[in-house]
């Protein structure tokens, strides 16, 4: 077992992680683009985000604020340089053009054309660098009749199929709890950017990887599409039952508590009724299969719903893990903070945060044996790195200092 909570960082952390090197710029804002960018430096790149000299990026202010930042900043930031720069001032675009000279990743997440009206187009980037590897995540993608739409989260997962898919099937579509569609396009934008710099160590040619937020949304529907195409079926919300695999649904316990229990292998569910009293179910052979099971779909969720209603949620769980069915408590973050799991795998980390107080993150994903991903610093202030990161692109001190009195850092 590993030990359940990583040391508070007092001193910034040796960089030992498999994207030691590669020098990654970061050009947008908020949950998409920083996503991508925070999980390549977790495993070791040198992130440089780019934020506007006087504001920064929005996310420093929403949700729960301390002394002026966000407590998501420490996490969607965690690694990463701030330098300011004014991109609407000439001199700042050339400070730009000199960074991505010498950039392995660039990953923006500007509406299509904005890195066009600056005059760097594709053709220029390639130019400039011929092995950069241009990352661009966009509502819609660079193409196509709605790429010039505004694009959120929300929207890509409402056009991408999941929004209409989430809720009970007699009300409204609701949203997941957090912003889902901008995370998974952060996801597909890594695996993308890996692919690239894959390529790019065989030919040393750069490329751009376009993400469009609804398209990453739409890869996750399973098999929505060919089911429609083929058998003109319309997937429809089901609130917590899987439809079509039985069972596997939320119960409600004794106590209130909500046990979720998936129990559609074949001999899941014999383990399952037979744990629950009912082996005469266990034994029928109309129940044997899944597709046996779903024209019994109401009877047997009755069945399992009548077991838990008779006892507490811990009691239920006992017995249904000694039958070694696939089943859990469905977890607050409370629950997960003291969860053995999560601490056995170093899934809450504990960082020195500010005076006084330590600050607990989520632990890096995935695990690699040999490179492992670190935290190495929380999320920065704004412009904290100005000086290191002009420094290595050929600024002086007296240069530097100017830009500032000027507004352009």
């Amino acid at each position: 077992m590993t030990d359940p909570m990583v040391n508070p960082i007092e001193a910034p952390i040796q960089n030992t992680g498999p994207l030691n090197g590669i020098k990654v710029l970061e050009l947008g804002t908020l949950i998409a683009g920083p996503f991508a960018s925070r999980m390549l430096a977790e495993f070791g790149a040198d992130v440089v985000k780019v934020e506007s000299p006087k504001e920064g990026d929005p996310i420093r202010k929403w949700r729960v604020l301390h002394e002026g930042n966000s407590l998501w900043w420490a996490v969607q930031a965690r690694n990463k340089k701030s330098l300011t720069l004014n991109l609407k001032a000439p001199e700042g675009q050339q400070i730009l053009r000199k960074l991505l000279a010498q950039t392995d990743i660039l990953v923006e997440n500007f509406r299509p054309g904005q890195l066009e009206k600056w005059g760097l187009d594709a053709p220029t980037l390639q130019q400039l660098n011929p092995g950069l590897i241009t990352v661009r995540l966009s509502g819609y993608g660079q193409t196509g009749p709605y790429k010039d739409r505004p694009g959120f989260g929300a929207i890509a997962e409402s056009i991408g199929g999941m929004r209409f898919l989430s809720g009970e099937a007699d009300k409204p579509p609701v949203r997941v709890g957090i912003s889902i569609g901008d995370s998974l396009a952060g996801l597909h934008a890594v695996i993308g950017a890996l692919l690239a710099l894959h390529h790019r160590n065989k030919t040393g040619q750069g490329q751009v990887v376009d993400v469009a937020l609804y398209e990453s949304v739409f890869n996750m529907m399973e098999s929505l599409l060919p089911e429609y195409d083929f058998a003109g079926v319309v997937r429809q919300r089901s609130g917590a039952s899987l439809p079509g695999i039985v069972p596997s649904n939320t119960y409600t316990c004794g106590d209130g508590s909500y046990i979720v229990i998936g129990g559609n292998g074949d001999a899941i569910f014999k383990r399952l009724m037979t744990a629950i009293g009912r082996a005469d179910m266990a034994e029928n052979p109309e129940m044997a299969s899944n597709d046996g099971r779903v024209k019994h779909t109401a009877l047997i969720d009755q069945t399992i719903g009548d077991w838990c209603a008779g006892r507490g949620i811990e009691a239920a769980l006992e017995v249904l893990q000694a039958a070694d069915v696939p089943v859990s408590k469905i977890y607050s973050i409370a629950d997960i903070v003291k969860d053995a799991q999560f601490l056995a795998r170093g899934m809450i980390e504990e960082h020195a945060f500010t005076a006084g107080r330590t600050l607990k993150l989520p632990g890096v994903v995935p695990k690699l044996s040999l490179t492992p991903g670190r935290t190495r610093w929380l999320g920065p202030t704004l412009g904290e790195h100005n000086a290191d990161v002009l420094k290595d692109i050929g600024l002086s001190e007296a240069q530097i200092t100017q830009m500032r009195e000027r507004g352009v850092i």
